[in-house]
C-alpha cells in the first residue's frame, strides 16, 4: 500500500496523493492552521485552497453541463435520424466525456496537478452508491424476482471466475484483475469503485475499467434489444439477457425500454438483484487479498482488525439505505415514492460529479502503459457474459410471466 501511495504522489507532484481506500486521507499539508512561524507555509495553503475552490468550479461546471445535454439532447434529436441514439445516450457518457475535454483543457493550461484536490472521485461515487440503496426494494427482490436471484448469483460467480482466470491467464496485476471481473460481472463502475476500495486499486487503474465500462456499455444499449428480436427471444427472457449483461443501470434501463415495458421491468429487477450483491462481493475480496494476496509468508495470520479495516465501509451505508428505503416505502405507501424519487435525484447528481471526476483524473500515459491485454480480458469476459446469460435467461425466464 505504501508503495502505491508513494508512486501516485510521484505521478501527480505533490505531497497531497491519495489512495482509492475507504477513508479518505488528509494530509497533514492540507491543514488551514499554520505555524506563524512560517508565513511561507500559510502562502502555500492559501493557494491550494485557491487552486482547490477553482478545481470544485470546473467539476460542478462540468456536472452542471452534464446535466443540461441530459436534459435536452433528446428534444434537439426529436424527428432526426439520430432521433434513438439521442433519447438512448444517458449521463455517465457525457459526464466522462466532457471530463476528458475539461482534463485537455486544464492539462494545457497547466492547472492540472494544482487542482486535483478537488477531483473527489471516491467521495463523489461512494456517496452516490450509498443513495442507490434506496432505490433497492428489497421486499419486492424478495417476493417477486426469485429467478432473478438464482440468475444473479449463477452469473456473477461464472463470470467473475472466468474474468478472474482469463486476467491471470493474461498476467494481469491482481489489483485489475479484482476490478475488471467486479465491473464485467456485476455492475460496471459501481462495483469496480467498491472492488477498489477492498483491494486497494491505484487510480488509474480504477479510471481504466471505468472508461471500458462506458466504451462496451454504450453499444449494447442497441445491439442487445436488436439481438433479441432476431433470436425470438419473449419479453421476459430479453429483459433477463439485458439486465443480466449490461454493466451501468442507466444502459440497463434505455436497452430495456427499447425491447419493451416487460422486458424494461425485467432487466431492472435483474439488475437491481446484482447490484444489491456487491457488497457480498465486497466482502470476498477484502477477504481473499487480506488472507492471500498481500499476506506476507511467514506472517501471522490476519486478524478481524485488519478485514475491518480494508472493508470498504459505504457498502455498509448501501445496505442500510436499501433496508430504511423498504420499510418507508412499506410504510408511506404511495406518499413515500416522492421522496425516494428526489434521493435518486441527490443520487444522480453525485454519480455525475463521479464520471466528471474520473474523466478529469485519467492519464493516457497509464491507459498506454496498460497496453491491449485488460481491453482483450474484457471483450472476452463480455462474450463469455453475453452467452452464460442467454443460456440462465432462456432456462430461468423460459415460463416466467409477470
Amino acid at each position: 500500500m505504501t508503495a502505491d501511495v508513494t508512486r501516485a504522489g510521484q505521478e501527480r507532484g505533490t505531497a497531497d496523493a491519495t489512495h482509492v481506500d475507504d477513508d479518505v486521507v488528509e494530509p497533514a499539508s492540507r491543514s488551514t492552521t499554520a505555524d506563524p512561524a512560517d508565513p511561507a507555509g500559510v502562502t502555500r495553503d492559501r493557494a491550494f485552497w485557491a487552486w482547490t475552490t477553482l478545481g470544485l468550479l470546473v467539476v460542478v461546471g462540468l456536472a452542471a453541463l452534464t446535466r443540461y445535454l441530459e436534459q435536452n439532447v433528446p428534444a434537439w434529436a426529436e424527428g432526426t435520424a439520430v432521433e434513438d441514439i439521442g433519447a438512448a445516450i444517458e449521463y455517465p457518457v457525457y459526464a466522462i466525456l466532457l471530463g476528458l475535454l475539461g482534463n485537455v483543457a486544464v492539462t494545457l493550461l497547466g492547472w492540472r496537478d494544482r487542482i486535483a484536490a478537488a477531483f473527489r472521485t471516491e467521495f463523489f461515487i461512494k456517496t452516490g452508491l450509498v443513495l442507490l440503496g434506496a432505490s433497492i426494494n428489497l421486499a419486492v427482490i424478495a417476493s417477486a424476482a426469485g429467478p432473478a436471484i438464482a440468475q444473479a448469483i449463477l452469473l456473477i460467480s461464472g463470470v467473475f471466475l472466468f474474468t478472474w482466470w482469463l486476467a491471470g491467464r493474461f498476467g494481469l496485476d491482481d489489483k485489475l484483475r479484482a476490478l475488471l471481473a467486479s465491473a464485467v460481472s456485476i455492475c460496471g463502475v459501481s462495483a469496480a469503485i467498491a472492488a477498489a476500495g477492498a483491494v486497494r486499486a491505484r487510480r488509474e487503474q480504477l479510471a481504466y475499467t471505468a472508461s471500458l465500462v462506458i466504451v462496451f456499455a454504450l453499444p449494447s444499449i442497441f445491439v442487445l434489444p436488436w439481438l433479441a428480436d432476431v433470436f425470438g427471444l419473449s419479453d421476459a427472457v430479453a429483459g433477463a439477457w439485458i439486465g443480466g449483461n449490461i454493466d451501468t443501470t442507466a444502459a440497463v434501463t434505455a436497452a430495456g425500454a427499447l425491447a419493451g415495458e416487460e422486458a424494461l421491468q425485467i432487466a431492472s429487477i435483474v439488475k437491481v438483484t446484482q447490484n444489491a450483491l456487491m457488497g457480498v462481493v465486497a466482502v470476498a475480496l477484502t477477504a481473499y487479498f487480506t488472507l492471500r494476496v498481500e499476506r506476507r509468508p511467514g506472517a501471522a495470520r490476519p486478524g478481524l482488525g485488519e478485514l475491518w479495516s480494508r472493508f470498504p465501509k459505504f457498502v455498509l451505508g448501501f445496505i442500510a439505505a436499501s433496508v430504511i428505503a423498504t420499510w418507508y416505502l412499506d410504510a408511506a405507501g404511495a406518499d413515500g415514492k416522492a421522496t425516494i424519487a428526489i434521493v435518486n435525484d441527490l443520487r444522480v447528481l453525485f454519480l455525475i460529479l463521479a464520471f466528471v471526476s474520473i474523466g478529469l483524473e485519467v492519464r493516457v500515459a497509464s491507459l498506454r502503459e496498460a497496453g491491449w491485454r485488460p481491453v482483450a480480458v474484457f471483450a472476452s469476459a463480455t462474450v463469455f457474459n453475453l452467452a452464460l446469460a442467454l443460456g440462465l435467461a432462456s432456462l430461468l425466464f423460459r415460463n416466467f410471466s409477470a
